[in-house]
């Protein structure tokens, strides 16, 4: 079977991307077809039932671009994951938040969210811009609306402050604010920032920096240790004992991005290395195939990689 989908209302060159990027992920999406660019038409051949998704995909696509007059390749990524789900084609995930529903864009996101469900304690170890954090936090959120979970931790070790933090105005609280931000920033796109606010002042949602685990138990609790790969072996080791009765974890890092001093193992490494083989621990890799974010970042890994 062939498809030929018209595309003399749009500007071809824009429309495939720098590279030909849109169309090399929609060859990536859809890897039963033949799909190339002929005149002024998208072609196609191979089954016939993913020609019919195919072009169900391109009608929303063309539809998009004469709205923003461009296309971006996330935006081809999350039209083809729509019509595959509204025709039962994938497999998904949807979690409900006040402010929005969040679904997972990649496999190995659909992989997290269930890891999440079925594991206590799951560990996400990839680049940036994968949703680690993000889809973490969604379901911390998602776990307090089903009353499944009392209260939200939020945690990451505060590296970058090191010695320096003396040196800085304000109290502690106040020095070490900055390096919570992304963290603030998460939950506020998920939560109106109101029912944010009241939800810290009656302290159901805590976000701290990680010395302020030690010594705590966390129980009933929805936990998640953000820049995990800045643990040192000894805080690592704290953090997990703490954690109590019916209470979920999620520790996400990114080992390309360790910023301890050299003589310091980083106790992400050393957790992937000592638990992968216990049961009710669940360790997820993400790859740069996972950026959601602008495709710039995943060119940016790339060079990196290269270079490394």
């Amino acid at each position: 079977m062939k498809l030929e989908f018209s595309l003399k209302d749009v500007d071809i060159q824009k429309f495939v991307g720098y590279n030909d990027i849109n169309l090399k992920s929609l060859k990536k999406l859809f890897p039963n077809l033949k799909i190339w660019t002929e005149d002024l038409s998208l072609v196609a051949e191979g089954d016939e039932e993913e020609l019919l998704q195919l072009e169900m995909v391109m009608k929303s696509l063309v539809s998009n671009y004469h709205k923003l007059n461009k296309i971006e390749e996330w935006d081809v990524i999350e039209t083809v994951q729509k019509i595959k789900r509204k025709l039962g084609k994938i497999e998904t995930y949807e979690i409900v938040t006040p402010k929005k529903k969040v679904i997972p864009h990649t496999e190995n996101q659909l992989k997290y969210l269930k890891a999440i469900d079925n594991n206590d304690i799951v560990f996400a170890i990839g680049p940036a811009g994968t949703g680690k954090t993000f889809l973490a936090i969604a379901m911390a959120v998602k776990y307090l609306n089903e009353e499944r979970v009392e209260r939200i931790i939020l945690t990451r070790p505060a590296v970058e402050a090191g010695e320096s933090l003396g040196y800085l105005p304000g109290t502690y609280e106040e020095k070490i604010s900055p390096y919570l931000t992304p963290l603030y920033d998460a939950l506020f796109a998920l939560v109106p920032a109101d029912k944010v606010q009241k939800l810290i002042d009656m302290k159901i949602v805590e976000i701290a920096p990680l010395a302020y685990m030690r010594g705590r138990t966390l129980s009933e609790a929805f936990i998640i240790l953000d820049e995990a790969q800045n643990t040192t072996n000894v805080q690592m080791k704290m953090f997990l004992t703490r954690i109590g009765i019916r209470s979920k974890v999620v520790i996400t890092g990114d080992i390309t991005q360790i910023d301890l001093p050299k003589n310091k193992v980083s106790g992400l490494i050393v957790a992937r290395n000592i638990l992968k083989n216990i049961k009710g621990i669940e360790f997820i890799e993400f790859a740069k195939e996972d950026v959601v974010r602008h495709p710039l970042v995943k060119q940016i890994i790339e060079a990196y990689e290269k270079n490394s």
